[in-house]
């Protein structure tokens, strides 16, 4: 699954490139985990604004005339991110096109774990719910010792379980989890509490 940085490396291919193009058309291939929540044809002329992350969520804002929206898009296990600057012919394993009038943004995911939905902000459904039990990013400047040791008191789950959920840190994966408990000399089954 891509974790954080590999999140933000996507964001950040494509956020320049895409920001203030204008949607031309949709494509959608076989489906993802979730429906895409909306008619793809109200997006047509939609303005894209800056993309932003949170978490391993990527948000799309798209400025319609209708009013404001976006699409929040997750890689799930093997999914990946392109904007690409000509329009090839999709593939067995793309499932996702967002044309625009700068070039394509095609989520590719051969396990289908990944996911685009529809929602007219960020704190209405179904986004809200998805991202409502996150924690804090990682360099937030409140995450912390305080915030960690009162977030995991208590817990009998093992840490590295704690770590993994996300509603504590955000973008903790299994590399990354496994990889800050060996430096800091702590076994990952130890309950987090």
């Amino acid at each position: 699954m891509p974790e954080l940085p590999e999140v933000e490396v996507t964001r950040r291919s494509f956020a320049s490139a895409i920001h203030g193009a204008r949607v031309t058309g949709l494509r959608l291939g076989k489906p993802l985990r979730w429906p895409l929540g909306t008619d793809p044809e109200t997006l047509l002329g939609s303005e894209v604004g800056a993309v932003q992350r949170r978490g391993k969520y990527l948000w799309l804002p798209l400025a319609q005339a209708t009013g404001p929206g976006g699409l929040l898009m997750h890689l799930g296990m093997s999914g990946s991110l392109a904007f690409l600057g000509s329009t090839p012919a999709a593939g067995v394993h793309d499932h996702f096109d967002l044309h625009t009038d700068r070039g394509l943004l095609r989520l590719t995911d051969p396990r289908r774990f990944g996911a685009v939905v529809w929602a007219s902000a960020l704190d209405a459904e179904p986004v809200a719910t998805l991202l409502g039990g996150l924690g804090l990013e990682p360099f937030d400047e409140r995450f912390d010792g305080l915030h960690l040791h009162a977030a995991l008191s208590g817990r009998r789950v093992a840490i590295k379980q704690a770590l993994l959920a996300g509603d504590i840190v955000v973008g903790a994966g299994n590399i990354y989890a496994c990889e800050a408990l060996f430096m800091a000399g702590i076994d990952p089954r130890l309950p987090a509490g």
